[in-house]
């Protein structure tokens, strides 16, 4: 069970601080240590959820004198994952001295811009809106959390009597308010009220904790959550979640299966202004939530915490499927209705809590998808953001559970949910993002993505933001491949899928398996290839059939199906061949694999004529003689390559070298730039084209 299923269980937080490390730390390195180990457990908090500081004497770079230091994460830092340099610093008398200036709640705004002004030692790092929440708490540590079990405390209709009844007078209570300078002003009012206090739960925000020692404050987290986690234990023990179950869920296959069929339908219907990538999450606590008697009710209500709804926007969209009698083809067909429908009330929510000077509406398509008997679709400009939206509406529904099974659960009213949404800061900050890269939303799915040409290709358009399924039937090659991979890209970038691709069963399950990690696929590669060399009277009939079987017949089978897929999306797509300059250049001794180059090439034109209607570009790259990284060079097609010629195995490189025009050896790379160039808008108006990447080479200049 994963850590976010768990929730709300009687599994504990452990305590995992180590006293022999953290005595090698200085406060900021214990801070820093603090926050990691807090990260690590999204029961603690979500992903960019929550912050942590510590207030530290350093040297003034301008007096030399001894000052207090407030160390907080900066704006849209991650403590799971943060390191030193992604905490703010700002001098504390300063920023006390901001009380004074401070006009009132309407003045929130313009005192952020304030804060740049308190910064110590010239920090880059931008504060975040709630560095006045940690600056006028009289603490040294202070962590603020999004817990799931304190968040259902506080998303609940009586929080404050709740939080009486589980904590007692440690830990104390606040209305909501929206986070900035005044909640910070509260907090510290608080504190002096309550000296005795060790924390403070914010209504339909999570929780304040705060200590003088820094394992000390790790370890009062970690207290108060697993308080909190036992209260609910016993409180829900025997109780009926959600209302109960009104259907159950499909077997897995089945769920996935369904997930692939839509997640390419729904993502051609919201990705045209902008793509979108998809993620599936069907554990646990997903499918007791979606099969719930309670799911709409509750879905309608939507989230409580900021942080939710930042991420998933205020609500998910409920699709009407029926696991009993499952029938996908009518979701299909009543996918359009209910996109609109969504779009309509979200326009609604729009104008109806706009303010003079809001921004612009931003897209209005929802984030969240939910399907009974299936599980949970979320779809984001990247991987790693669909994936933890998820991950957000996995704590919005453990929030949900253990709120409505103590008490009634109460998202944010919409105005308060828009004034975060839309608040002049956070649009401040989306317009400070780094502009996407080319291939930011696209999927390229890479036959032979194990080999030399393939696997330069892959990182050549993960390189420019795509995300990547390595196909290959060599699984030894393909787990090291994918490895490499995720340790240079990160685990939201690939996918690895082992594939024979002249198996037609084959090849349908791999784009299905596609379809359901990303949402669908936007760019084939077909690069799958074998090499052979034999007089033709001593082409056997199996080495002739092994080379259109691979070449011909194995290009057919990925092309049809990423055709199919992409005519469900109706975004377009792009395939680029790797044929060879044999192709379009007869060579001796290699009548199998030079006619069955020569068909991938025709075929390729074929399928420009086809696609085109549908925004299908389809195009070819000719390589000749990449010796490095190839595995087809590897074995006896170097051999029989170099005695054709005449020459040594050890001269072939040079050999190749010196006949080409240019003078020139051709290396994976190249071909992966021209890959990359048909792959992307640089090339939006070419389609049935050839671009040979061999050094120059006269008999294969296209004519």
């Amino acid at each position: 069970m994963t850590d976010q299923a768990a929730a709300g269980k009687t599994r504990l937080l452990d305590n995992r601080w180590d006293d022999a490390y953290a005595a090698t730390l200085d406060e900021p390195g214990k801070l820093l240590y603090r926050s990691n180990l807090l990260g690590a457990d999204k029961r603690i908090t979500n992903y960019g959820g929550g912050n942590t500081s510590a207030k530290v004497m350093e040297t003034d770079p301008l007096t030399g004198e001894k000052v207090k230091v407030l160390w907080v994460k900066g704006s849209g830092g991650d403590v799971g994952t943060i390191k030193l340099d992604g905490f703010s610093t700002l001098y504390q008398e300063k920023l006390e001295a901001l009380k004074g200036i401070y006009k009132g709640v309407h003045d929130e705004d313009r005192m952020v811009g304030f804060l740049p002004h308190c910064t110590f030692n010239l920090n880059p790092r931008a504060a975040s809106i709630d560095t006045p929440l940690h600056g006028f708490v009289p603490f040294t540590h202070v962590d603020h959390m999004h817990p799931d079990a304190i968040i259902a405390i506080a998303a609940s209709t009586n929080s404050r009597e709740l939080t009486q009844t589980i904590f007692g007078d440690e830990i104390g209570w606040l209305p909501w308010r929206r986070p900035g300078f005044q909640l910070g002003l509260d907090l510290e009012a608080f504190v002096k009220a309550n000296p005795q206090a060790k924390g403070v739960v914010l209504e339909s925000h999570g929780l304040f904790t705060w200590d003088n020692d820094a394992k000390a404050c790790y370890e009062l987290t970690l207290a108060i959550i697993n308080k909190a986690i036992e209260w609910f234990a016993k409180q829900t023990e025997g109780k009926v979640i959600f209302g109960g179950a009104v259907t159950q869920s499909l077997p897995v296959a089945e769920r996935r299966a369904i997930a692939a069929r839509l997640m390419p339908e729904i993502r051609g219907r919201i990705g045209k202004a902008e793509r979108k990538l998809g993620h599936f999450d069907d554990q646990d606590a997903v499918l007791e939530f979606v099969n719930s008697k309670d799911l709409h009710p509750l879905g309608a209500l939507g989230t409580s915490c900021p942080d939710h709804f930042l991420r998933t926007k205020i609500r998910p969209l409920i699709v009407d499927f029926d696991p009993a009698k499952p029938d996908v083809d009518a979701v299909l067909a009543g996918l359009d209705a209910a996109l609109e429908a969504y779009r309509a009330d979200y326009t609604r929510y729009y104008e109806t809590c706009k303010h003079d000077n809001s921004p612009a509406i931003r897209d209005p398509n929802p984030v969240i998808f939910l399907i009974p008997g299936v599980g949970m679709l979320s779809f984001a400009k990247d991987k790693a953001t669909a994936r933890i939206a998820g991950e957000f509406y996995v704590n919005a529904i453990n929030v949900m559970r253990g709120a409505s099974t103590v008490s009634t659960y109460q998202g944010l009213p919409e105005q308060e949910a828009f004034d975060i949404e839309y608040w002049l800061l956070e649009e401040a900050k989306l317009q400070r993002m780094p502009k996407s890269k080319s291939l930011a939303g696209k999927v390229a799915f890479v036959t032979g993505g194990a080999g030399g040409i393939g696997r330069a290709t892959a990182a050549r358009l993960v390189g420019e933001g795509a995300c990547v399924v390595l196909a290959d039937i060599d699984s030894g090659a393909l787990s090291e491949t994918a490895a490499d991979f995720i340790k240079r890209f990160g685990a939201d970038a690939v996918r690895s899928v082992q594939l024979d691709v002249t198996k037609e069963d084959g090849v349908i399950s791999a784009f299905a398996e596609a379809a359901v990690e990303f949402g669908g696929v936007d760019i084939l590669v077909s690069n799958a290839g074998i090499a052979s060399s034999a007089p033709v009277e001593d082409t056997t009939l199996a080495m002739w059939n092994k080379n259109i079987d691979i070449l011909a017949t194995g290009y057919f089978l990925v092309s049809r199906e990423a055709f199919r897929l992409f005519r469900r999306q109706a975004l377009g797509g792009n395939v680029v061949f790797v044929a060879s300059k044999n192709g379009l250049a007869s060579s001796p001794n290699a009548s199998a694999y030079c006619t069955a180059k020569a068909a991938e090439i025709h075929l390729a034109r074929c399928l420009a004529l086809e696609g085109a209607d549908a925004g299908i570009r389809v195009n070819t790259v000719n390589p000749d003689a990449v010796l490095r990284g190839s595995k087809i060079w590897n074995g006896e097609w170097r051999e029989q390559r170099a005695a054709s010629s005449k020459i040594e195995v050890d001269d072939l490189e040079e050999h190749y070298r010196k006949r080409s025009m240019l003078k020139l050896n051709v290396f994976p790379e190249d071909i992966a730039e021209a890959i990359y160039f048909l792959a992307s808008d640089a090339s939006a108006k070419s389609t049935g084209n050839i671009i040979n990447v061999d050094a120059g080479n006269a008999q294969s200049f296209t004519r």
